[in-house]
């Protein structure tokens, strides 16, 4: 086996060319054909073992898929495994799991090489028809462990009851010993085939094969072909498609029927065809919800209409060359093959039976199915019967066809077109005089895209339109495509760089004609690989291809009248984006055509339309604008004559009176804010004009205490971005009001606008700079600092919440980020103004959210902790422990740590605990970590934690400290259920693990004695998961020694005696595992009678 494997990805160096290298897997062989007979041979030896077969089997199975895509490459090697399978079968001294076993490696040969290929190799002698019919008849049709054995030996069948001897000279003598007349080797096959017509699994496919096989026998069509037909058809009337077994059974009748009309003489089977179609139209399959009904219907009525019909080739049809390379080569000159006159007047005296007309009927019908593989089989279907019509009805079945493509009809109705058209186009059957009135219907349907809801359908049209093409550049001579390859040409690119679906770009890149204008140019930058991604397509693809004028206007009048109005907003973007690098290629037809025809649609009823226009009308201006530049023709000149400033200001105006919802959409206006400060609100020495100041700041500043929610973010957004000269004599009223939008309400409203006025804070620090000795109201100075490193501190400790979740963390990512900014400012411009009392509090809140149980939150805590840190330029000053901390977190392994995984993050942290400053901070925001519901998050930080506190048990003084956080955390907190559960849940935890054992020896100790005075307090709730985490600590409190365990006890009980029977179940468990843990606790005498009385009683 050769096997070439190459990187998907771009050579690189000077001067050389940019070529994507496609990944491929080319096999040239089948490598592994000693290890698959060494395997085969084992199979005596592994039959017996069920794990030794299941490991066959996957190897084997693991060895042959490598060949699905090449299964021709097995082709030298089927032989000679089939006949060492064979070998083990035919054997009579083997068990019937070696049997079976290797009728499943036969199946899977079949399966991956094709049983129409395989089943040939199969012995076929006389000699093996009795044998395997015996065999089958011995087999279980329920046995669902052997359907392998049952579908090869059906297949087998196949080939056996082909025999070239009339099956009755086979059966000898008729009676049996019993004397009872035995069935004839006819009937049984027949009735083999009838029994696993109907069962439910796969050996029913291999029936259906049978049955083609068998009933076109001369002998079995002569007594038995009338029988199985009636049969057949009165399963197909009789049996409704209500139920899964039904609908199997009328699957196999109609599979087994297609078949037989398939490789059927037409000679036999014309006669029943009326029939069985009679039998179709009356049973109306096609209403059918199951669309393997619907589809097998089409297929057998199309498979009727060839019977009635003579089978030849259509005379008239249109050929390109010959099936002959030597006779193409032989030609002179390349030229449609015409017809001799005797076969057009023999055609023309061929009769047309009228049952053909309903076949087509129903195949057009069909072409209209909301199915695919229903429209699929029936556009073969009429490629097939057109190709034995004259020339007069097969024109008219065109014409029938053409009709799908109208704007009445469905988007089915336009694939089944398509691919009926297709069907035609590559067997010749369209002839070139219809392209005139074919080719305009495929252009629209390159571009059909319906609404739906919330999507849209017609992908699938556009993919078979490119299927279209594909088939008329293979069939035709260039000259006859010649008048509309231009016009295909552009439709085809223009779907290949502006297609939404990535399938349908990819299509349209592999179906171009090969004789349309700059060919091998375009297609080699508009690959099948190169179209793939979509904003190369719309942003660098199109203006190479527009770079050639046949293509320049088109692709333009397409993103104007279709993707500026595309109901999916990413797509109208990139059209407007498209748009604005399409321009230098033609500034005058943007600015005398394309422009006019927006500004009307910037103010239209089209929600769609309004947003891409006026997003289309920004970016084309721009763009001529800086070709103005480049061309020393100013935005005043003559491009922009065509729409002048009356239009715009017209526009503007237009826009204000249609109350365009600009102020729902903050995010859209606040970036253009600043630029037009700087242009229309700045004086010629650089100041700002104090009218306009006053208006706009006081504007902004009262929308912040708007009642609207996307008022305040606009606001707050809106002063973020005001430029320096805008802030200048300012900066303490924008200050306040930010301050004032930042504090947290109690309802939690406007989590929103206090996340973007906290942005807005370092947004407006960043732009008025530091000075030491500067003025509050126009630069950050010492008599300001304060107030914003408050405002921030006051962001990361932001936990509110609401229906969406815990939405305070938007505002705690954001303060974090906004610290880092304003802190590396000053840091970098007057670090003496960054006192210890405002570096201190910011790298504690940093090391909590750092250890907190949300990864995303954790690692944008831990990353900026890990900046200001290790930031040297400038170095952040007065950071508490720097030493220590650059141990934990050495600067050389800073990028490897990912903070998103807790197995790295809190390892980390947990060293934290160690550092007086930080400790209280760093265990608060691991209380809800540990404390918390996510496994992995509870796994690694209660294991960080535990590791800690036991590696400081013989530190008395030190574990003494850790005790006084603790208690500091959950007195701070005893209300707060953020912090309270997760902090008794770890507790807990603590004490289970014996992390306080150096305090249980000695009597009342304080710990104890503090945390049970807490938890005591905690009891009074009626929360049920507060309870509960509050009685698991106070079973872990009982192993102190002395008063406190009595009064621990007595909790206990009466929580034994509460209200809630939930917590009564809650507590007697939780006491009887406390009991078989600390078997001290209780007089051993009365011990059993307690854990009793817990398990026993009805709580």
């Amino acid at each position: 086996m050769a096997l070439t494997e190459t990187e998907n990805g771009y050579s690189g160096g000077d001067g050389d060319e940019n070529d994507a290298i496609v990944k491929t897997c080319v096999l040239d062989g089948f490598s592994e054909s000693a290890e698959t007979r060494a395997l085969i041979c084992s199979l005596p030896e592994a039959h017996g073992d069920e794990k030794q077969t299941e490991i066959a089997t996957q190897k084997f199975l693991l060895i042959l898929n490598r060949y699905q895509e090449q299964p021709r490459l097995l082709d030298p090697h089927l032989e000679w495994m089939l006949n060492l399978i064979l070998d083990f079968i035919r054997n009579e001294q083997s068990p019937p799991s070696l049997v079976h076993l290797g009728f499943k490696f036969l199946y899977i040969i079949s399966k991956v090489r094709g049983y129409k290929v395989f089943m040939q190799l199969l012995p076929h002698e006389v000699a093996d028809l009795q044998p395997v019919l015996d065999l089958l008849s011995r087999q279980d049709p329920n046995d669902l462990e052997t359907w392998e054995t049952r579908y090869m030996l059906l297949l087998w069948l196949s080939m056996t009851c082909l025999v070239p001897f009339d099956l009755s000279r086979l059966d000898g003598r008729m009676e049996s010993d019993s004397g009872k007349p035995r069935d004839s080797t006819m009937d049984r096959i027949l009735t083999v085939a009838k029994d696993y017509l109907v069962v439910g699994d796969t050996p029913r496919y291999a029936a259906s094969v049978l049955v083609s096989k068998f009933m076109t026998r001369p002998d079995v069509q002569q007594k038995r072909l009338g029988d199985f037909l009636d049969w057949s058809l009165g399963v197909i009337s009789q049996l409704k498609d209500d139920s899964g077994t039904n609908v199997r059974i009328l699957e196999s009748a109609l599979q087994s029927l297609a078949k037989l009309f398939k490789h059927g003489k037409r000679d036999d089977l014309s006669p029943h065809a009326a029939a069985v179609l009679q039998c179709l139209e009356q049973r109306r399959l096609s209403d059918s919800s199951e669309a393997m009904l619907k589809k097998l219907s089409i297929k057998l009525t199309q498979r009727l209409g060839l019977t009635f019909l003579k089978p030849r080739l259509a005379a008239w049809r249109y050929q390109r060359g010959s099936r002959s390379l030597a006779a193409n080569l032989s030609m002179s000159q390349s030229a449609a093959v015409s017809p001799d006159m005797d076969t057009q007047e023999q055609e023309e005296d061929y009769d047309i039976p009228e049952q053909v007309e309903t076949v087509i009927e129903h195949l057009l019908v069909g072409l209209k199915d909301k199915e695919t593989i229903v429209r699929w089989s029936a556009a073969k279907g009429i490629g097939r019967l057109t190709g034995r019509l004259p020339k007069e009805l097969a024109d008219e079945v065109v014409g029938s066809v053409l009709d799908c493509f109208s704007f009445q009809e469905t988007d089915n109705a336009w694939h089944g077109g398509c691919l009926a058209l297709a069907e035609l186009g590559r067997r010749g059957l369209l002839l070139p005089s219809r392209l005139k009135d074919v080719v305009p219907l495929i252009i629209k349907a390159l571009i059909y895209e319906e609404k739906r809801g919330a999507c849209s359908v017609g992908s699938n049209v556009r993919d078979a339109a490119c299927y279209v093409c594909w088939s008329f550049a293979r069939a035709y001579e260039p000259k006859e495509l010649e008048p509309f390859v231009c016009e295909i040409a552009r439709a085809l690119l223009i779907t290949a760089v502006f297609d939404r679906n990535v399938n349908c770009r990819r299509a349209a890149s592999v179906s171009s004609p090969g004789t349309f204008p700059h060919g091998i140019d375009i297609l080699t930058a508009a690959d099948y690989y190169a179209v793939g991604n979509l904003n190369n397509c719309y942003l660098n693809i199109s203006v190479y291809i527009a770079g050639f004028p046949e293509y320049t206007k088109a692709m333009i009048d397409h993103l104007v009248a279709i993707k500026i109005n595309h109901w999916d907003g990413a797509i109208r973007e990139l059209a407007t984006k498209a748009l604005h690098n399409l321009t230098p290629q033609a500034p005058d037809y943007m600015a005398t055509t394309v422009l006019p025809q927006l500004l009307p649609l910037a103010v239209g009823m089209d929600r769609h339309g309004r947003h891409g226009a006026i997003l289309a009308c920004g970016e084309i201006t721009h763009a001529l604008y800086k070709v103005g530049l480049q061309t020393d023709r100013g935005l005043g000149g003559e491009l922009m004559r065509p729409a002048s400033k009356s239009d715009f200001c017209g526009l503007i105006e237009k826009l204000s009176l249609a109350k365009m919802p600009f102020k729902n959409d903050p995010l859209a206006v606040v970036s253009a804010l600043s630029v037009l400060c700087e242009e229309f609100y700045q004086t010629p020495d650089g100041q700002a004009d104090s009218q306009m100041q006053d208006v706009l700041v006081s504007q902004y500043i009262e929308g912040l205490q708007s009642p609207q929610m996307l008022t305040r973010c606009g606001s707050a957004l809106a002063l973020g971005c005001l430029p320096a000269f805008m802030i200048h004599g300012k900066l303490k009223q924008i200050l306040q009001a930010l301050q004032q939008v930042c504090a947290p309400t109690q309802d939690g409203k406007f989590p929103e606008a206090r996340r973007d006025a906290v942005k807005a804070v370092a947004q407006v620090c960043v732009k008025v700079g530091v000075a030491a000795h500067g003025s509050p109201d126009s630069t950050l100075c010492p008599e300001n600092i304060g107030e914003v490193y408050d405002l921030l501190l006051s962001g990361m400790n932001d936990y509110t919440t609401d229906s969406r979740g815990d939405v305070g963390a938007w505002i705690r990512e954001a303060a974090m980020s906004s610290a880092m900014d304003v802190t590396l400012l000053v840091a970098g411009s007057a670090p003496e103004i960054l006192s210890p009392d405002l570096v201190k509090p910011m790298m504690c809140c940093l090391a909590q959210q750092a250890a907190e149980k949300i990864d995303r939150y954790r690692a944008h805590a831990g990353n900026i902790f890990l900046r200001l840190l290790h930031s040297s330029e400038p170095a952040v000053p007065h950071i508490p422990h720097r030493e220590e901390l650059l141990s934990i977190f050495p600067v050389e392994s800073a990028g490897s740590l990912n903070w998103t995984a807790p197995s790295q993050a809190y390892p980390h942290i947990a060293q934290l605990l160690g550092l007086p400053e930080y400790q209280y901070h760093t265990l608060l925001g691991l209380t809800v970590s540990v404390g918390g519901v996510t496994e992995s998050t509870v796994q690694f930080s209660s294991h960080s934690l535990f590791n800690y506190v036991k590696s400081i048990q013989e530190d008395g003084a030190a574990l003494g400290q850790f005790g006084e956080t603790l208690l500091r955390i959950l007195r701070g907190n005893l209300r707060n259920d953020r912090v309270s559960i997760p902090f008794l849940k770890m507790l807990s935890q603590m004490l289970a693990n014996n992390c306080f054992e150096i305090f249980t020896t000695q009597e009342d100790h304080p710990l104890c004695v503090e945390l049970l005075a807490l938890c005591k307090e905690i009891k009074k709730s009626k929360s049920f998961p507060k309870l509960k985490a509050c009685l698991s600590v106070f079973c872990g409190l009982v192993q102190f020694q002395g008063d406190v365990r009595k009064k621990v006890l007595s909790q206990l009980l009466l929580l034994l005696c509460a209200p809630s029977p939930q917590v009564r179940k809650t507590a007697a468990s939780e006491m009887y595992e406390m009991f078989l843990t600390y078997d001290d606790v209780a007089d051993p005498d009365v011990l059993e009678d307690v854990m009793a009385s817990l398990s026993d009683t009805n709580w």
